[in-house]
């Protein structure tokens, strides 16, 4: 399986031209996605979160992605999956959004950027997240604050992040 994660992966970089149009962005419940979007989907989490940062000791599939009140976030070009994160929400509770993860071919092009500015438009009230530590200056671009200390979440540094 790890083959095929990586050539969906690495086909991005012929799917990303520098004058190419921007990818489509797209959101849904876990049960009304295309199986082989969704499969798309979770290969990319798999490759981020499992193979390039080596996150082994929590499941990437946690049951939450199953949640009625659970929206999960793509942007794609041609059928690839560039980024994605997912949306937790409860009916008066904060939102929590997280597993945000772009393939190694469409970093630094905005396109997780436009994820979550479409995310972020589409939630009511306070967002909170657990945002890798190195990335807290991006997400403060986006209007989230630190809330509390640095803390260590599968061996990786995180901060609590907040956006009202």
């Amino acid at each position: 399986m790890a083959r095929s994660v990586m050539a969906t992966v690495d086909a991005v970089s012929d799917v990303l031209p520098p004058d190419a149009d921007p990818p489509v962005l797209r959101r849904a419940p876990l049960d009304r996605i295309a199986p082989a979007t969704l499969y798309r989907i979770l290969a990319l989490r798999n490759d981020v979160f499992v193979h390039e940062q080596r996150i082994v000791d929590e499941r990437e599939l946690d049951d939450l992605d199953l949640e009625p009140t659970t929206t999960l976030y793509w942007a794609e070009r041609d059928g690839a999956v560039l980024a994605t994160l997912r949306v937790l929400a409860s009916p008066g509770d904060v939102v929590h959004i997280g597993r945000v993860a772009t393939a190694r071919a469409a970093r630094g092009r905005g396109v997780a950027g436009a994820l979550l500015t479409a995310a972020l438009e589409d939630v009511d009230g306070p967002v909170e997240i657990s945002a890798q530590a190195y990335l807290e200056r991006w997400y403060g671009r986006f209007g989230f604050r630190t809330t509390g200390p640095g803390y260590l979440e599968a061996g990786i540094d995180h901060v609590p992040m907040r956006r009202d």
